[in-house]
């Protein structure tokens, strides 16, 4: 590059994280933005996707049937969510309709980040394949007996349907070998706000180490 040339703008060190159902991944984040990290959510991407007059919510009336939408037009998720959890034909459906919006997305944002390093929150990157737009992948990790509690407490619901969700998501031993950290959250809120602190610091070293 010649002395003229306009410098080429360094991207911030991304990392994924990700998680089980109910394993903490919300938490988490919350406290990466408390700390002052940027924070991009797949999961709020995806309910933007899905509001009244969005192409993706028209693809799944079509993929689905009126019967997921509420009296006002709006996506009925829990009528959703017992559709794809109970058949995995219409979950992988769903996932076509979405997961590219999303990736697109998500990318757009991330490019737009200024700060040291930002985190995208997929609770789905294991099963989504392989990602080459991310430097670090972080799990939060539970045990399935933890996972299992934490959500009938969260959503309700019939236990066979809790159990459905967790079936459908890659397993436990997958997440760990993708991971290039992990946070075991079984120990408190506490806990696990220090184990994210320790994790800001670490990104910020990385971060800055990239520019030297």
């Amino acid at each position: 590059m010649s002395p003229d040339s306009p410098a080429k703008p360094r991207l911030p060190l991304r990392v994924g994280l990700t998680g089980g159902i109910a394993s903490g991944k919300t938490t988490a984040a919350q406290r990466f933005a408390e700390l002052g990290a940027a924070v991009i959510d797949a999961d709020e991407i995806a309910r933007a996707l899905v509001a009244p007059g969005e192409a993706a919510l028209g693809e799944i009336v079509a993929r689905f049937g009126t019967e997921i939408l509420t009296a006002e037009g709006h996506l009925d998720r829990a009528a959703l969510r017992a559709r794809v959890f109970a058949e995995r034909r219409a979950r992988l459906d769903l996932e076509a309709i979405l997961h590219p919006r999303i990736r697109a997305e998500m990318a757009h944002r991330a490019a737009a980040v200024a700060g040291p390093y930002v985190i995208l929150v997929i609770p789905l990157l294991v099963e989504g394949g392989p990602r080459r737009d991310l430097d670090r992948v972080l799990v939060i990790d539970a045990s399935e007996a933890l996972q299992m509690q934490r959500l009938l407490a969260r959503d309700g619901g019939p236990i066979r349907q809790a159990q459905a969700m967790l079936e459908a998501q890659a397993s436990r031993a997958q997440r760990l070998a993708l991971a290039d950290d992990l946070l075991l959250n079984d120990s408190g809120l506490q806990a696990l706000r220090e184990g994210v602190d320790a994790l800001h610091e670490r990104y910020l070293r990385l971060a800055n180490a990239r520019l030297n």
